[in-house]
């Protein structure tokens, strides 16, 4: 499968979209521990009411399922085996920084190196999937 540089932006486009989002959906769902009801119906109902009509659950919400359709289209035309590593470990990463920046917890030193680490392996695989579509 043809791997275009467009396509790589996209995924990069979902991590960050996914990452972003991320802290601000649970910073948003603060609350819903305290939603009780009687019955597992009634607690569900309660915990969905609860969601929907909390915008700063919501917003994220939606702004993180917009990436998931852009995920879902770049799918149509990147290999797998690119998408699944470039959004996943670049997602675990914006998370982390953005988790951070919200003020949720102090990123450690160790972090960082994983950082790091997570960006030399998403560049490699990207530069491996781009260098053998030039060989072709």
């Amino acid at each position: 499968m043809l791997i275009s540089l467009d396509s790589i932006i996209f995924l990069i486009a979902v991590a960050f979209i996914w990452g972003i989002t991320n802290p601000f959906i649970k910073k948003g769902a603060k609350g819903l521990e305290n939603v009780k009801s009687f019955s597992k119906f009634g607690q569900f109902y309660e915990e969905f009411a609860f969601l929907i009509t909390n915008l700063k659950y919501l917003v994220p919400f939606i702004i993180n399922q917009s990436g998931s359709i852009l995920y879902f289209l770049t799918l149509n035309k990147t290999d797998i085996s690119l998408a699944i590593p470039v959004t996943n470990s670049l997602t675990f990463m914006v998370t982390a920084m953005t988790g951070s920046i919200l003020g949720e917890e102090k990123i450690h030193k160790n972090t960082y190196i994983g950082m790091i680490l997570i960006l030399i392996g998403t560049i490699l695989c990207c530069w491996d999937k781009v260098h053998n579509i030039e060989q072709f």
